[in-house]
């Protein structure tokens, strides 16, 4: 599944499609241009983002994820011409219309990326058309705004520079977390009430007891949707063009055997699992090589990219609730995703470009 050139057209069944909406800073590279808007305003912002419209944006945080998944429609296709069942991608921005020219010339720019729908809201909370959009996973590097489609009941994560650019191009490949992930947080909470020992008895007294819904099921289970496309066709699914991960800090023999029955009770199949037992998750993810890794651990994201791993943090759960995002202006005053968007993860904002 080598990234195409051709273009496949964009849903118009969008009540079937895999939505994923992004924040303009999320496909792009606009450090420089946020820090433009901020010392020197809004109608100065306008102004330079018209006089640069023949400079191509470089690649943001979700480039390559985003790239990968447009890549997936024409395999789709290949199964079926008609397939409205594909992914469909979103800019939803705080950006003004009259800078979105050089989005759309970067966007026309790049082969493989092919984005027809966008919301351009001026300034403006995005995050409330995301129901409008059907959306299945928002990615922004704005916290703020990621909180803020949570707490609505959408999967999202807050993405940030990395220097993933040795990705496969045949195959989407999508790392997640277990607990606050996938999962919802209640196994932590023991953990971080009783300790190992208490996590331990707790988890092999409900074994039997799936696990309640984390933050990011329902794009997993949109995900593993698409795949049984390439399983029912006889693909071998070491070949589907996408292939998903479980990459939990969950010990094995003390841990494993509620995630794997939770996931079994769910009807949701993930490619592979591995538990890495409070050991870093970083070796493992760069022999993965995923488009994205979502984890609500901040130390555990910070190590992947780190590595050079496509990282994305989940902030939901009783880890996230002692960790506050830092800095952020008033919502409505942020052209280009503000301060906030730094979370306390600001060392990969902006990140230095690999030579």
């Amino acid at each position: 599944m080598a990234a195409s050139t051709s273009i496949v057209q964009p849903p118009k069944d969008t009540a079937k499609a895999l939505t994923i909406a992004l924040s303009a800073r999320a496909l792009f590279d606009l450090e420089k241009e946020d820090k433009f808007f901020h010392e020197n305003g809004l109608d100065a912002y306008i102004k330079h983002m018209m006089e640069n419209e023949e400079k191509v944006l470089e690649k943001g945080p979700a480039f390559e994820f985003v790239k990968s998944a447009l890549a997936v429609n024409d395999a789709i296709r290949k199964l079926d011409p008609k397939d409205d069942e594909l992914f469909d991608i979103v800019i939803v921005s705080r950006n003004h219309a009259q800078a979105g020219v050089r989005l759309i010339r970067s966007i026309n720019h790049y082969d493989g990326i092919f984005l027809e729908r966008m919301s351009l809201t001026g300034g403006s909370d995005p995050t409330k058309y995301l129901g409008a959009w059907n959306t299945d996973l928002f990615l922004s590097p704005d916290e703020h705004d990621v909180r803020k489609a949570i707490e609505a009941g959408f999967p999202a994560a807050v993405v940030y520079q990395n220097n993933g650019e040795d990705l496969p191009n045949d195959q989407l490949r999508i790392a997640f977390d277990g607990d606050s992930v996938l999962f919802s947080d209640e196994a932590e909470q023991v953990y971080q009430k009783e300790g190992l020992v208490g996590f331990v008895q707790n988890e092999t007294q409900k074994a039997a007891i799936p696990l309640g819904e984390g933050p990011i099921k329902k794009f997993a289970s949109r995900i593993a949707k698409i795949q049984k496309k390439f399983h029912k066709k006889g693909v071998p699914r070491d070949q589907c063009p996408i292939r998903t991960y479980l990459v939990t800090a969950r010990s094995g023999a003390s841990g494993g055997e509620r995630a794997i029955k939770t996931l079994r009770d769910w009807g949701l199949e993930i490619d592979e699992s591995h538990f890495k037992s409070g050991a870093s998750k970083a070796n493992m993810l760069k022999a993965i090589r995923p488009h994205l890794f979502l984890d609500d651990s901040e130390s555990h994201v910070d190590k992947a990219l780190k590595a050079n791993i496509p990282a994305a943090k989940v902030p939901y759960g009783i880890n996230s609730e002692k960790v506050k995002p830092k800095g952020g202006k008033k919502r409505g005053s942020d052209l280009v995703e503000g301060e906030g968007a730094k979370s306390t993860l600001k060392g990969h904002f902006p990140v230095k470009k690999a030579k």
